[in-house]
């Protein structure tokens, strides 16, 4: 009982985590592709 609470607690936060990076990789090329920040 223990062991499938702490997998289903860590597939949590791996899944958390991933989304979190691509949505910051989206986010961070589409401000700089607008706004020319010259960061390329």
């Amino acid at each position: 009982m223990a062991q499938e609470i702490i997998a289903f607690i860590a597939l949590g936060i791996a899944i958390v985590f991933l989304i979190k990076k691509f949505f910051f990789k989206k986010k961070n090329s589409k401000n700089c592709g607008s706004d020319d920040c010259g960061c390329h």
